[in-house]
């Protein structure tokens, strides 16, 4: 298909050549530019493969059910603003990351001191940047510890960000500070001391991942 294309091209080049009356000693030079296009085109394309359109590639992501369920509940499932995280959940199933950013910063476009937004913003810029603490989701999970700073989601998701980035050590400040801004009477205390005694339990260990 992509000869036949080349081929109506130069076909349509002389014709209009023809059409204008361009001297003939000017053709040479339309045909050298034809000639070299095609090399190019069969060194760098696949002229034998059918033309498709160009899709981004997209890897679905599992859904951690258990942590979204905590994440949902410390952060009020049902306030208007958790309805963006739910959009940006979905997205990152779908394997577009780049969609949940987009979704989440359009939210705080309209609640630009959402604590749910910022948070959520951390998390899906850590996912977007390879399971990275980049300066950007850093960036958002301080803003929300700015805004609530006696809250304790944001440095648990943000130490949950660095878990996943490999880097324990760092983590474990923020799940301590967590731990310690969560009273005793709220369900999911136990959960986050259960994973503050697990982590320190693999760094505990000599062979623990570390930042270092």
């Amino acid at each position: 298909m992509g000869w036949v294309t080349l081929a109506l091209t130069g076909a349509a080049a002389f014709g209009l050549l023809a059409l204008m009356k361009v001297d003939r000693l000017l053709w040479t030079m339309v045909a050298s530019a034809l000639m070299l296009g095609a090399a190019g085109y069969a060194l760098q394309g696949s002229p034998s493969l059918p033309s498709h359109p160009v899709v981004t590639a997209q890897t679905p992501q599992p859904d951690d059910t258990e942590l979204t369920d905590l994440r949902d509940r410390m952060l009020e499932r049902y306030t208007g603003q958790a309805a963006y995280l739910v959009a940006a959940d979905a997205m990152t199933r779908a394997g577009d990351r780049r969609a949940a950013v987009q979704v989440l910063l359009g939210g705080l476009r309209i609640a630009p001191d959402s604590l749910v937004l910022w948070t959520g913003l951390g998390e899906a810029l850590a996912a977007h940047d390879g399971n990275q603490v980049s300066p950007s989701a850093l960036f958002a999970f301080q803003q929300a510890m700015r805004l609530a700073p006696r809250h304790p989601a944001p440095p648990f998701f943000l130490g949950l960000a660095y878990v996943r980035a490999g880097n324990l050590e760092a983590a474990r400040p923020y799940w301590a500070r967590a731990l310690a801004l969560t009273p005793s009477t709220i369900s999911y205390r136990e959960e986050i001391a259960i994973r503050l005694a697990l982590l320190d339990r693999v760094l505990a260990t000599p062979d623990a991942v570390s930042g270092r």
